[in-house]
């Protein structure tokens, strides 16, 4: 016991891995083909949490603000180069502004969340920005990859039907509105159904590690309903930013399309 709280020690972990095991048998019998990646998964999840946990041990005892926000940059620099793999969109160079977009709207809904709501002092208090920026990076990443993905794989499916409406007098902006409108909702709907679900589907997991920490259970649902909020906020802000820049990559100077056909 540490202040009311459960230690897992290295048996306890050495234990866990029989889930690995059980998945890894379940991969052998069934000839899936997962035994590799579920071991490999397995020792980065070690090795990076790990990390994690001396690295965030060294920057609460510094208390920093330069140090507090490298460490943003580059949680936001890795899950843009996530988002780039599983994309995978090479004619377009989505990149740069997507990266710009997401550190612009990442930074403004983590600084209002850890200044303004919880009042934290000062704002970049490591303690508390560093998780909760990457609770904003690590779920708005997923809702990016979605939305791109969305949205240029319609440019190709429906190409001729935006050229047409280009050769008829529409803009770039009319010819992709049901493009647009289409990629940003699919952005949106796992936020929003989180948002359903919480509370009665799941317990998330903010709120379950300061219950387990031994946190009053009306203060982590607080604490809990400011991060759902934000989390749909930075997925909002993020998404619609980034489709509307990259949107206009996908069109010349001539306003017309640039991205092939599938």
């Amino acid at each position: 016991m540490n202040g009311g709280v459960l230690e897992i020690g290295p048996w306890q972990l050495a234990l866990a891995l029989v889930f690995i095991i059980v998945s890894q048998l379940a991969s052998f019998v069934y000839k899936l083909g997962l035994i590799k990646d579920l071991s490999i998964g397995t020792v980065r999840t070690f090795a990076q949490l790990f990390l994690m946990g001396y690295v965030l041990k060294f920057i609460f005892k510094v208390e920093l603000s330069w140090v507090t926000l490298l460490v943003f940059l580059f949680m936001t620099a890795a899950a843009a180069h996530t988002i780039r793999g599983r994309v995978g969109e090479k004619e377009i160079p989505f990149i740069t502004p997507m990266f710009v977009s997401m550190l612009v709207s990442y930074f403004v809904v983590s600084l209002i969340v850890t200044g303004v709501i919880v009042s934290a002092k000062p704002w970049w208090q490591p303690r508390y920005f560093i998780p909760l920026a990457g609770m904003v990076v690590g779920n708005s990443m997923n809702s990016l990859a979605i939305a791109l993905d969305r949205m240029f794989s319609d440019f190709r499916s429906k190409k001729d039907a935006v050229e047409m409406k280009l050769t008829l007098g529409a803009d770039f902006k009319e010819a992709s509105q049901d493009i647009i409108h289409d990629a940003i909702k699919a952005g949106m709907i796992p936020a929003i159904n989180s948002m359903m679900g919480v509370g009665l589907v799941f317990i998330p997991g903010m709120m379950t590690g300061q219950i387990l920490a031994g946190a009053d259970p009306v203060l982590a649902i607080r604490y809990q309903i400011v991060v759902m909020l934000m989390l749909v906020a930075s997925t909002g802000l993020s998404t619609l930013i980034v489709i509307l820049l990259v949107r206009k990559k996908c069109f010349g100077k001539g306003q017309q399309l640039i991205i092939s056909s599938q």
